[in-house]
């Protein structure tokens, strides 16, 4: 799982990052879609982890929404 998220590293995002990352998320899921319509799809499993990654992303934007989550800055060493 080279390129999944946690829920940790969405929440220290902006939320102009995480509309970007959602939006990136949506294309290669059509994408995978129509691959897999075509009967072109390799890897199914990439399937399920991108929904889960777009359900991680509103997760995270509906917390901050609510005011459940605020926005969390990594701490600095200086």
């Amino acid at each position: 799982m080279a390129k999944g998220l946690t829920a940790a590293e969405l929440r220290i995002e902006d939320q102009d990052v995480l509309v970007q990352k959602l939006k990136e998320a949506k294309e290669e899921l059509f994408n995978l879609r129509f691959q897999s319509a075509t009967g072109q799809l390799e890897s199914h499993g990439r399937l399920r982890a991108v929904r889960r990654e777009i359900a991680r992303i509103y997760t995270v934007m509906r917390e901050r929404e609510l005011g459940i989550v605020t926005v969390e800055k990594e701490p600095s060493d200086g």
